[in-house]
Order: C-alpha cells, then structure tokens, then sequence
C-alpha cells in the first residue's frame, strides 16, 4: 500500500474541509482507499493531510493532476504543498 502526506497551509480550515469533502468522489475514483486530515495543535491552518493509495502510480498521478491543483487554489491553500511518497518498510 502506498501512502501520501501533504502539508499546508489553508487561508481559512473550515472552508477548505467543505472543498477536500467535495472533492471525496474524484479521489476515490484515482485510486484513494482513505483519508485523514491532521492539523498542528497549535495552528488549525496548518494541516497534514495523509492518504493511502491503490498504488504508487496512481497516487502520483493524482498528486500532478490540474483537477488537484484547482481544488487546491479553490480551497484556499497558501503556498506550494509539502508531498511525500511513503511505502511500509
């Protein structure tokens, strides 16, 4: 199983949960099997977003998709996300 953590930053938590929510159907359909949102205790618009996949492939397809990055701006995430690609050891 292949996992994927993005960090960011979100100008407003609450209005970029209603995008990632609405965004549940077109991850599922690129190979996402579940999600889990984490943000820092002391920031709420600081958030790690953690992701298992199907498959590697598919979770970097995913992650350079245009449909991604416009959910992103659309949701208000400050800067260039943090991503990585983890595999279990």
């Amino acid at each position: 199983m292949t996992v994927m953590m993005v960090q960011h930053k979100v100008k407003d938590f609450a209005a970029w949960k209603m995008m990632f929510d609405s965004a549940l159907d077109m991850r599922k359909a690129s190979g996402e099997i579940s999600a889990q949102v984490l943000h820092d205790a002391g920031d709420p618009n600081s958030l790690t977003i953690i992701n298992q996949w199907d498959s590697l492939e598919n979770a970097r397809k995913f992650a350079s998709s245009p449909d991604l990055r416009a959910a992103m701006e659309k949701g208000g995430v400050l800067g260039a996300p943090s991503v990585s690609f983890l595999t279990e050891a």
